[in-house]
């Protein structure tokens, strides 16, 4: 039986540590993960960390990328490896929306729905975060996120506050 391979988009935040080196070390494990090929990282992005209250310029801002990849891991078994991930990079889970070393989210499984207890795919806010949606721009200029449509449509709509980091930390590359 052949693997049915699906296109999938991942999102990476971080603003505790080493944000730029926590993104790319975690991006490069998820690449080297077993079942997941033609990975692509966006570009560094740093935005104002984004709380349930809204955005807090007070808190450390967080460095965002995004990722292309196909697979063919179930949808569940990757997001298991993408919480090992964090897990191994320190990642806690104390406080809905705090501060974290690393933070990756599952946004698109090919075109299907997933909704249980521990997964919704298409992730439920995509649509609302710049930082979600510039990255991926950067990567696919005629992106559409299934659902919302178009997605620099809908980052026109939001506003981009997102500023792009070369891959040193400096800002504006």
């Amino acid at each position: 039986m052949i693997a049915r391979i699906v296109p999938v988009l991942f999102a990476f935040g971080a603003n505790l540590g080493d944000r730029g080196e926590t993104i790319e070390r975690a991006a490069r494990e998820l690449a080297e993960t077993v079942g997941v090929s033609d990975f692509v990282l966006s570009p560094l992005r740093e935005t104002v960390a984004l709380t349930e209250a809204g955005p807090d310029p007070e808190a450390p801002r967080y460095l965002n990328a995004v990722a292309t990849a196909t697979t063919t891991l179930g949808a569940h078994e990757l997001l298991d490896r993408m919480q090992a991930i964090e897990t191994e990079h320190g990642r806690t889970r104390d406080i809905r929306w705090g501060d974290r070393t690393l933070d990756i989210d599952l946004i698109l499984y090919g075109g299907g729905v997933v909704r249980d207890e521990r997964l919704t795919v298409p992730h439920p806010r995509a649509h609302e975060r710049d930082f979600v949606l510039a990255p991926w721009l950067d990567l696919d200029p005629g992106a559409v996120l299934m659902g919302h449509g178009r997605v620099a449509d809908l980052l026109a709509r939001i506003g981009d506050t997102t500023r792009p980091i070369d891959r040193t930390g400096d800002r504006d590359a």
